[in-house]
């Protein structure tokens, strides 16, 4: 347990030693023609590599929890296995799915949000928030497992100095909510919009989409404003006026005005491609974030990966700022009662492929 101390440390000096613009997520969700439900998400951190790896947990795999005095908190055996994206090491789930078609992840909520404090007397039902997506995928088939098991566990910090988080669940009859914990008490918001990203909370982020009521699809029509003409220069011009920062209030209502203006696909491989187009709009370059010249890692992107879950055929897919290869991973394949855990990195080689066409 020492050593898993140590790494955790060091793990979390990793991750707070950049300022909050760089904790960046942005979800979307997108329904295809055969009622096929696909959320998709970005992850964004330009402080340094995360070392993504893909997790597979077999039914009956245990895990116990961190907690600030580093020992072990609440342990969980999982009733359902589930196929995970973990950041800086495999205990932190950041966006998986599970056998049972119930969607997880979790967003980074810097400044807002408080978690309950730590009381090594509860740690036997306390687990940090970092593995809070691993314990809901092991154990949870739907929105209403998610909020009845919530309420039994103290959800807590490892350490006060980095960003709280906030959680984005889905299940598959296609209803979401988001998990935010505000003065230490949990709150549950239904998303029929099917849109998240970062701070503020959820409810700010849907009436601050009331400032835009003046957007819509298409282009502007030409009128006249005394003797003059004036005309679109372009297509589009209906969306004039759409944020196009990368803060996340920004990000909500460009997420929010793309993904309801979307063409439904047929069926769900096209949404899944779909959503990957989609969530070209919301790469962050690395440079962006920092002043010039303090950029303080050498990576290609900000937005370290983008994953698309497939909710009915419960496949998840993913590429990465060092592949954007679609890679995918079908649980339905998988026999959750006889594999083994395994954590495999996203990118076994870190230099996006170039091929190279030969021309007689």
């Amino acid at each position: 347990m020492k050593t898993r101390t140590i790494i955790l440390s060091l793990t979390l000096a990793g991750l707070i030693t950049v300022s909050s613009p760089a904790d960046a997520c942005t979800g979307i969700t997108l329904t295809a023609k055969d009622s096929t439900t696909i959320v998709a998400r970005t992850i964004e951190w330009g402080g340094s590599d995360l070392n993504s790896q893909y997790i597979i947990v077999p039914r009956g795999y245990t895990s116990c929890s961190y907690t600030p005095e580093g020992v072990q908190g609440m342990s969980f055996t999982s009733r359902y296995g589930y196929v995970g994206l973990a950041v800086e090491q495999k205990d932190f789930i950041a966006e998986g799915i599970n056998e049972a078609g119930l969607s997880a992840g979790l967003f980074y909520f810097p400044h807002y949000g408080q978690y309950e404090t730590y009381d090594a007397e509860k740690k036997d039902t306390s687990i940090a928030d970092l593995q809070l997506v691993a314990w809901i995928l092991g154990n949870c088939a739907t929105i209403n497992e998610v909020i009845e098991s919530v309420k039994q566990v103290h959800i807590i910090s490892i350490d006060p100095r980095a960003s709280t988080v906030h959680w984005r669940f889905t299940d598959s009859a296609g209803r979401q909510v988001v998990l935010e914990i505000i003065d230490g008490t949990p709150k549950f918001y239904e998303n029929k919009l099917g849109v998240l990203t970062n701070s503020p909370g959820f409810e700010w982020h849907l009436t601050n989409l009331n400032n835009y009521v003046n957007l819509y699809p298409g282009s502007a029509p030409a009128q006249s404003l005394g003797d003059a003409r004036l005309a679109s220069f372009g297509a589009g011009s209906g969306f004039l006026g759409i944020p196009g920062d990368v803060t996340p209030p920004s990000r909500f209502v460009r997420a929010a005005f793309y993904q309801a203006t979307a063409p439904r696909q047929d069926n769900a491989e096209k949404t899944v491609l779909q959503a990957f187009q989609i969530l070209n709009n919301f790469d962050i370059p690395v440079g962006v974030e920092f002043a010039e010249g303090k950029v303080p890692a050498d990576i290609p992107s900000a937005t370290q990966w983008t994953s698309a879950t497939d909710m009915k055929n419960r496949i998840i897919y993913f590429r990465t700022m060092y592949n954007s290869e679609i890679r995918s991973i079908c649980l339905d394949r998988i026999d959750f009662s006889k594999v083994s855990y395994q954590a495999v990195p996203l990118d076994e080689v870190k230099q996006q492929p170039i091929r190279i066409i030969s021309v007689r």
